[in-house]
């Protein structure tokens, strides 16, 4: 049981549909023992400041417009140098979740990106962990990992369509993503050299 692990899912939502797969990420690390804490980028406070500079993961997540996060995130990516200069950062677990209206959509840039921005601050990248599914004539599109990413989870949702609209198969992929990150923060937090080593 992890007791004292706190997993931050620092998240921008443009249509609800991102809010939808962060909500699944936090329920996955709750129950694998750890406290979650979501904060919108887009609105983040002095407070959640504190939150993320205290967790011991942090999880990044947005929508993929245009190929790669959204604006709202780069923003707060880039509120973030002061604490690169400092390397406050160093040493948290990272991981990260995306969506859009195709099944492609370039979400793999938008990972792909979250794992640089994780690997500027010295943190420690957690992958899915995951076969792909929907990937053979007995497969299902209710498999987890249906779109067969590897390096986050991703997701993808009709444009037109409310929140409601995001795909079961995608929100446990989140939510595996969730508990897998709590998972390995907790090990990390467990074992004294390599915890001194990080830190």
């Amino acid at each position: 049981m992890i007791s004292a692990t706190t997993v931050a899912i620092a998240y921008h939502s443009g249509q609800g549909h991102t809010a939808v797969l962060a909500e699944a990420v936090g329920g996955g690390a709750t129950e694998a023992g750890a406290t979650a804490v979501q904060i919108p980028v887009d609105t983040v406070t002095a407070e959640q400041w504190r939150t993320l500079d205290a967790a011991d993961a942090i999880v990044f997540g947005a929508p993929t417009y245009l190929g790669t996060a959204s604006a709202a995130f780069h923003v707060f990516a880039e509120s973030t140098s002061g604490r690169w200069a400092k390397r406050a950062w160093t040493g948290k677990v990272a991981a990260g979740f995306t969506v859009s209206g195709s099944m492609s959509g370039d979400k793999l840039h938008t990972l792909q990106y979250f794992s640089i921005f994780a690997a500027q601050h010295g943190m420690h990248w957690v992958n899915l962990d995951l076969l792909p599914g929907w990937s053979a004539s007995t497969a299902s599109v209710h498999d987890l990992n249906r779109l067969g990413i590897t390096l986050g989870a991703g997701a993808q949702t009709d444009t037109d369509r409310g929140p409601e609209a995001v795909s079961g198969a995608d929100a446990r992929t989140a939510f595996h993503l969730g508990a897998r990150v709590a998972r390995v923060a907790a090990a990390l937090n467990a074992t004294p050299a390599l915890s001194a080593a990080a830190h």
